[in-house]
């Protein structure tokens, strides 16, 4: 069930910052549950975890990850509070009685970038991200012990995928399950031969969309490392492009990532030519989580349609290309 702002106000006795304060509005409910904290040390994000998604050891390495990147690299994320006790996660139980995990974030200004917005700009910028995370995650040594999900073939395309199954979402009917079931066929082979080499396979973000941005004047805050796991680096494009895959736009915001992305990190022929595939996982990914998140406002935003959309795309990636310079 959904947590109300009341429910969740034991939680802010664990920080200093918020003792004494009162959760204010829902922010966004996906996967997890956010709410505004405003306090006269200034505003702050409360993350309530949702019970069963993301383990303790999981949200302790996520949270590791983000540490890491705040203190070796220049990136703009998210600064987690510490509590009174000097841990990010903390555990509190709601006044409902139920156990819940929860971390705190410095409040980030800023408004999500639109679909009709220009986004080129924006998109040379989210290809650096891409690169200096994807440099990043080489190099970094992981501490002991740390978790995070795997997103490949199985846990995506797989009947009982984390997301859910795609083939029960909504419009997948059957002259769509007959283009999908190819479609589901020709990656598991595609991404086979592409293989999980250390120079394309490692820990990313995995959820660069629109909705995980924050954009005031030139400052870009990219947000929201909840689903962080291990991957595909080209699958960060994809992600980044998540729900508007059929715009007419995507070949040229495709080619802005792809010029701020090289400027930092190479990518060679197949990794390019994987980034199709990676368009594709991530749209059967959607699907699967439209269809197991139907509840949702996002979901209920993208649900009409989208089955057939993502028919369309595979009838093109199968055809050989999902756009003209692809």
């Amino acid at each position: 069930m959904p947590l109300s702002s009341g429910e969740v106000g034991p939680a802010l006795s664990l920080w200093t910052e918020t003792g004494g304060c009162e959760v204010g509005r829902l922010l966004n409910r996906s996967e997890n549950e956010t709410f505004l904290v405003e306090t006269g040390q200034g505003a702050f994000t409360l993350r309530v975890h949702r019970v069963g998604y993301q383990s303790r050891p999981a949200i302790e390495s996520e949270l590791a990850w983000l540490s890491a990147l705040r203190r070796d690299t220049n990136l703009d994320i998210p600064e987690p509070v510490p509590g009174r006790d000097g841990g990010l996660l903390q555990s509190f139980v709601t006044t409902t009685g139920e156990p819940r995990l929860a971390v705190l974030f410095r409040f980030v200004s800023g408004s999500e970038p639109q679909p009709d917005d220009d986004l080129v700009g924006l998109f040379g910028r989210l290809g650096e991200y891409a690169a200096v995370l994807h440099g990043h995650t080489e190099k970094w040594q992981r501490p002991s012990g740390f978790e995070r999900p795997v997103w490949e073939a199985a846990t995506i395309l797989d009947a009982d995928a984390p997301w859910g199954d795609w083939r029960l979402a909504p419009g997948v009917d059957r002259s769509v399950r007959s283009v999908l079931d190819r479609l589901d066929s020709a990656l598991w082979l595609r991404l086979a031969e592409y293989g999980k080499s250390p120079e394309r396979f490692g820990l990313i973000h995995a959820d660069m969309r629109l909705g995980n941005l924050l954009v005031e004047g030139d400052r870009v805050t990219l947000i929201d490392f909840d689903d962080c796991g291990f991957c595909w680096f080209a699958y960060d494009f994809a992600a980044a492009i998540s729900f508007h895959e059929t715009q007419p736009v995507i070949p040229g915001l495709k080619a802005a990532w792809l010029e701020g992305y090289t400027r930092i990190r190479k990518l060679d022929a197949a990794d390019l030519k994987s980034l199709d595939a990676m368009v594709m996982l991530r749209r059967m990914a959607l699907l699967a989580w439209i269809g197991s998140h139907a509840d949702t406002a996002l979901a209920q935003q993208h649900m009409d349609g989208f089955a057939a959309g993502t028919a369309e795309l595979a009838e093109r990636y199968l055809a050989g290309a999902l756009w003209p310079e692809g």
